[in-house]
């Protein structure tokens, strides 16, 4: 979901290859029996990659799952940010839990450099539109957009916000903050790079501790930094005693939720859309918030909680 500057593709082969994320054990430590499998003739392997923050993680549980009852091999690489993954998409990797925004103006900085006016469309469909050039001469193609949508979020201590009186991040304007935040947060216009240049906001230190990570909310909460990145779908904030600043100035773009898949491999196995549109028409912004706060507040794994979901929407 991150506007990102990419990486040299032979660090983004060795991230994948090396990783040692949650997505490597997704198949070992599924709630899923292969036992109830559907049975499905073995169609050959493929490789999911994607981020390693939990909702991302949760829904690469979910592709997995279903991918694996249908009849594939599922390899997973869950890395730390976009730039890792997305010089070997197309290629090495097939499938991407992605979301429109930050796969769209991600490509638009690949094709166009880094000070490329992003799209910012607030419509996930018109957004996929606007990019659709870009999708296409990368190889890659969108899946059914789910009303699933998760944007950039930046939250700081309630109490902070009852002293300073700020409640936008409009109310940030000429204050001085540390951010803890992605490690791609860095001159990204929908991170650091917005908050600096739209809000005008004197981020005078980015701290590479993760995005909706442990080690962000700790940051924030110790008042080593006074702003974090999270989500919109964080269900975590308010029993820390943390809460969302508005994005006054609309400076996220529609962060829906879509498999990206390579086209060539679309190609070659159609049923692809038919195993993960039917998920992303079940996922709404709600039940997203509420598994994830499922993992965060309840500590559940998340491919149990992806299990639980796809098994009740009668998916698996």
């Amino acid at each position: 979901m991150k506007i990102v500057r990419p990486l040299a593709a032979m660090l983004a082969a060795t991230a994948l290859a090396l990783t040692g994320c949650a997505g490597d054990d997704l198949s070992s430590d599924s709630g899923s029996d292969d036992s109830g499998s559907s049975g499905s003739a073995d169609k050959g392997s493929l490789t999911i990659a994607g981020q390693n923050f939990p909702e991302a993680t949760l829904v690469a549980s979910m592709y997995e799952q279903l991918l694996e009852d249908a009849g594939y091999t599922v390899d997973t690489k869950l890395v730390d940010s976009r730039d890792a993954y997305m010089p070997t998409f197309p290629g090495d990797v097939d499938i991407v839990p992605e979301y429109v925004g930050g796969i769209v103006n991600f490509l638009n900085t690949q094709a166009n450099g880094d000070s490329a006016k992003p799209f910012e469309a607030g419509d996930g469909q018109q957004l996929a539109d606007d990019g659709a050039t870009l999708l296409e001469d990368a190889g890659i193609e969108l899946l059914d957009i789910s009303p699933a949508t998760d944007t950039n979020a930046f939250f700081v201590t309630q109490d902070y916000s009852d002293a300073e009186g700020v409640t936008t991040l409009s109310d940030l304007e000429g204050k001085s903050v540390v951010l803890a935040a992605a490690p791609d947060c860095e001159g990204r216009l929908d991170c650091e790079g917005g908050l600096s240049d739209d809000y005008g906001i004197d981020v005078t230190k980015v701290l590479e501790l993760g995005y909706a990570s442990a080690q962000t909310y700790k940051s924030v909460l110790d008042g080593e930094s006074q702003l974090g990145e999270t989500s919109t779908t964080d269900g975590t904030l308010e029993s820390q005693g943390l809460v969302v600043l508005e994005d006054d100035k609309e400076i996220q773009p529609a962060q829906n939720l879509v498999p990206a898949v390579s086209a060539d491999f679309l190609a070659e196995h159609p049923d692809v859309a038919d195993i993960l549109n039917p998920l992303m028409a079940a996922l709404t912004t709600e039940n997203l918030t509420e598994m994830n706060g499922q993992m965060a507040v309840d500590r559940a794994k998340p491919e149990d909680v992806a299990n639980d979901f796809l098994t009740s929407q009668g998916l698996l």
